[in-house]
């Protein structure tokens, strides 16, 4: 997988990631150099997560006003406002309960019972 990104001089660069036998291959190309590692598909993950945490953390220094929805209109991807991230994963509404599935920026998972009227206040939209 290729994905084009810009260097910090605003030049054209690209970010390979490719399955190497038993690792992960990222390879960065641009005009000012290259370089590759390889790790753990272990490790990939971490990393992965780490970049999720990031673009969370800048989209929610874009954003200026939370917005409150109700529980059962919850969607996967919302972040929840407070002092450490917490991303929906599910929602699943049984009756006047929302069941929803956190995830936080440490990769912890757990399901909080809501009433589905409940208004959250979000940090933003998914």
């Amino acid at each position: 997988m290729t994905n084009e990104i810009e260097d910090r001089d605003g030049g054209s660069a690209a970010l390979e990631v490719t399955a190497v036998g038993a690792g992960v291959e990222i390879r960065g190309v641009a005009p000012s150099g290259e370089l590759t590692v390889v790790c753990t598909p272990a490790r990939a993950r971490e990393l992965a997560e780490a970049l999720a945490l990031a673009a969370d953390e800048a989209e929610s220094a874009q954003s200026t006003e939370p917005v409150t929805v109700k529980a059962g209109e919850l969607r996967r991807g919302d972040v929840r406002d407070g002092d450490r991230a917490m991303t929906v994963e599910s929602v699943r509404v049984d009756g006047a309960t929302a069941h929803v599935t956190w995830k936080s920026g440490a990769g912890r998972s757990w399901t909080q019972g809501y009433d589905a009227d409940a208004a959250l206040t979000l940090r933003r939209r998914g």
